[in-house]
């Protein structure tokens, strides 16, 4: 496998995933595969060395190492070409390794792409770097929508589940839930997480929640029409929406949030909402552009 430092714009209508030989990469790599196909898009795989590991003319001890980090990850990149065939048999994969900061090489890659998917936890390519950090740091400025896969894909439930604010933001998180739901056949479950403490200390929102149900119902209403075959529910919980989604993951397919949020519930920036659930989502999880990430 050839080594490429690639710079340039990815092509566009691609789903990229980025892998690092740990089983959350693996599982990215067999949850994007499915995802590509359900799309009918290739799927571009990519893992990210440090960049001195693809230059020419080293020598001694560094060439040595040099060789051990580039072999890693031709072997990463060959193992999740496997996983992905394996998990989608119909999928037609490409590879790249990149050479410099994993964060900067994703962020990259996600230009032009329909889709950006990483696994959650692990060390990745560069040692002693965490996987972890990369995730959050390319999930908040990634150029296209992001999926966090956190472990081995269960048996699925058939459900999409979308946490919602009732802001302007919803609509385009929204319109991705239903494309999802419609794409896997699945059921879609709105979640509206509001607190009455955060309503009662901020005076110029001064009204009931009922405020941002009657929106959210509107907003549902309208694409019901595009998406007939999209079995809907609507579930307004009080509580912190961390925990209300987290909760109402459980039984999901694909949790979708916003990376930012401006509703009319105090408090309750989603920007902050999906950090946490980067974390603690019990499935997959779509992070969707919006305001100022895009």
């Amino acid at each position: 496998m050839k080594a490429i430092d690639y710079t340039e714009r990815f092509e566009d209508d691609v789903i990229v995933v980025g892998v690092d030989g740990l089983p959350p990469g693996v599982a990215a790599a067999e949850w994007a595969a499915r995802e590509a196909v359900l799309r009918g898009v290739p799927l571009k795989i990519v893992n990210v060395v440090p960049e001195w590991c693809l230059q020419d003319g080293l020598s001694g001890g560094v060439a040595s190492i040099g060789t051990w980090m580039r072999q890693g990850g031709e072997t990463a990149l060959t193992e999740a070409v496997h996983a992905a065939r394996h998990a989608a048999q119909d999928v037609v994969t490409g590879t790249s390794l990149l050479g410099g900061d994993p964060r900067r090489k994703l962020i990259e890659a996600s230009q032009g792409a329909d889709l950006l998917v990483m696994g959650s936890t692990g060390l990745g390519s560069l040692r002693g770097l965490l996987i972890g950090s990369v995730t959050q740091g390319v999930a908040g400025h990634a150029h296209c929508d992001v999926v966090v896969v956190r472990g081995a894909n269960p048996e699925p439930h058939g459900v999409v589940v979308v946490g919602v604010d009732a802001s302007e933001a919803q609509e385009t998180v929204l319109d991705f839930a239903f494309d999802e739901a419609a794409t896997h056949r699945a059921r879609l479950r709105a979640v509206l997480a509001w607190n009455c403490r955060q309503i009662a200390a901020n005076a110029t929102v001064g009204e009931e929640p009922e405020i941002s149900t009657r929106g959210l119902a509107e907003a549902l209403a309208g694409r019901r029409d595009r998406y007939p075959d999209v079995q809907v529910s609507m579930e307004v919980v009080e509580g912190h929406p961390v925990d209300v989604l987290r909760h109402a993951a459980g039984s999901a397919d694909l949790l979708v949030v916003g990376s930012h949020g401006h509703g009319v519930l105090s408090g309750m920036v989603l920007g902050s909402v999906s950090q946490a659930l980067l974390h603690l989502a019990p499935c997959p999880i779509a992070v969707v552009r919006v305001g100022a990430a895009r």
